[in-house]
């Protein structure tokens, strides 16, 4: 408790530029993903009343449709925009500068869709969606960068995780305020959807008083004086220099290096293990299971036999605990290491999974078995949060230098942005086609990723970049040494079967 209270007085400037970070950066994106489902009927009927206003008459069903996919779907096309974008923003003007003009960009989307009722143009809503899913991929690959740069090893994987924390944050307060009692009403959907542009104008005025993160200073702009002073800046007086002797190194190794762009880094093939962990990672936690379960979520409540104005309150308990685990997750991220709560989450999820299978397989014959089904959605969210959804970014940030660091979070950013497209388009089909049984196959993802993340992925607590990449390049050069080694052997095997 004293150590805990010492770190909090230490770092006081650190906390307040974390929350600076976290409220403009990935908590927006969890925000704007939630908000639109609270405000769906409202701006489908707003389509609807403008369509016969303008031309005297009702809009038909499948344009109205085919409108309303636009302007869910085009969030996710301006994200893989900004996410391509993202790499050479950061790499140029840094994470400070880039976060200040993403601000902007965010503060100019929302007034598109602030005003659009006064308006009377729904076209305002895309365009408005669409700038904030380009300002969403900026900002998501900028803030988690930021805030590992910005962190002393021994409080990395905590702060790492706070990157998630504000996702969820974002997630619960997108249905806080969606609640009818507050602005998810007919009168208010604009200005719920205008929430985003006050977060972002906080950030626009608080951020510039914080310095710019010590590796970019170092590495990027070769400002040893600015480093330090970044670093005593937000680190306090206290002893820093095993953070810039580790900084010294990885510059050592990247000597001569700058930071490269995404075709370099694919062309790169010392990073290899790095970019196929990552996309293991990225790719496990996609297709966990979670997507099915909140696809079940409000009919197993119903089956439940739970009230229908009661459901919005449970789910929101269900977003309550997604951020109390996280929260959870990143007090005990660096006691525990990373391969044990990967591991750990996973294998919980997959049991969870087995039994929540189970249990909507039997519930028709016993009717106690829909209020397990409630529990187990709960327990699932929690594990979800105590694992992966804290750990993967993470573990994404620890395991690359500077130079390769920003284009390899454009190519995961790529990865997670199709990746929430195809199940958007595809997971309705196969819940049709398989029903419950879907769950089968997320069961068998879970499985397949534990033992994948314990053979291949080496534990990244308490090692700096440089250690980490050396950790990787040995394990490289031991499947290189295994495999040379059973070549030889067949070989000679040939050989001796060629003389007899």
């Amino acid at each position: 408790m004293a150590g805990f209270l010492s770190d909090l007085v230490q770092y006081r400037r650190l906390w307040l530029m974390i929350v600076v970070l976290g409220i403009g950066g990935t908590h927006l994106s969890g925000f704007q993903m939630s908000v639109i489902n609270y405000t769906s009927p409202y701006i489908q009927k707003f389509i609807n009343e403008t369509w016969l206003e303008r031309y005297g008459s009702v809009l038909p069903q499948e344009t109205l449709m085919l409108l309303w996919s636009f302007i869910v779907s085009v969030y996710c096309i301006g994200g893989m925009i900004g996410c391509l974008c993202s790499g050479y923003l950061t790499a140029k003007f840094g994470k400070k500068k880039c976060l200040l003009l993403n601000d902007v960009v965010l503060i100019i989307a929302t007034l598109h869709t602030g005003f659009s009722r006064r308006a009377k143009a729904f076209e305002m809503i895309l365009a408005g969606r669409f700038l904030e899913g380009i300002a969403a991929g900026i900002h998501m690959n900028a803030h988690v960068q930021y805030a590992g740069e910005i962190s002393p090893k021994k409080l990395r994987g905590f702060i790492n995780v706070t990157s998630t924390v504000f996702l969820a944050l974002g997630k619960t307060v997108a249905r806080i305020l969606g609640l009818r009692d507050l602005l998810g009403t007919e009168d208010m959907w604009n200005v719920l959807l205008s929430f985003s542009g006050l977060v972002a104008l906080i950030q626009l005025l608080f951020l510039p008083f914080f310095p710019e993160s010590p590796p970019y200073l170092l590495m990027q702009k070769e400002d040893k004086a600015g480093c330090l002073k970044a670093m005593k800046q937000l680190w306090g007086e206290g002893n820093y220099h095993t953070e810039f002797d580790d900084l010294m190194k990885e510059k050592a190794m990247t000597k001569g290096t700058k930071i490269m762009n995404v075709l370099e880094v694919l062309r790169e093939r010392s990073v290899y293990p790095q970019l196929c962990t990552m996309l293991l990672l990225l790719l496990s936690l996609q297709l966990c299971g979670l997507s099915a379960i909140t696809f079940y979520t409000s009919e197993i409540f119903l089956t439940a036999n739970l009230p229908e104005n009661i459901i919005p309150y449970v789910s929101l308990g269900v977003s309550i605990s997604e951020l109390i685990s996280i929260v959870f997750c990143s007090s005990i991220i660096d006691r525990f290491g990373r391969r044990k709560l990967l591991c750990g989450g996973y294998f919980l999820m997959a049991l969870i999974l087995v039994l929540l299978e189970t249990s909507l397989l039997l519930s028709d014959q016993f009717l106690w078995l829909r209020y397990c089904s409630v529990i187990l959605i709960f327990l699932f969210i929690i594990a979800y949060g105590l694992g992966p959804a804290g750990v993967v970014i993470a573990v994404m940030n620890e395991i690359f230098t500077l130079s390769t660091r920003a284009s390899a979070f454009v190519i995961g950013g790529i990865v997670i942005w199709l990746g929430l497209t195809f199940t958007g388009m595809i997971f309705p089909f196969a819940v049709m086609l398989l029903g419950p049984f879907c769950f089968l196959i997320f069961i068998a993802v879970l499985l397949i990723s534990v033992v994948l993340i314990y053979l291949f992925l080496p534990e990244t607590k308490g090692k700096s970049a440089s250690e980490i990449t050396e950790k990787f390049q040995t394990c490289q050069f031991k499947r290189k040494k295994r495999h040379q080694a059973v070549e030889m052997y067949a070989a000679e095997e040939k050989t001796f079967c060629t003389k007899l």
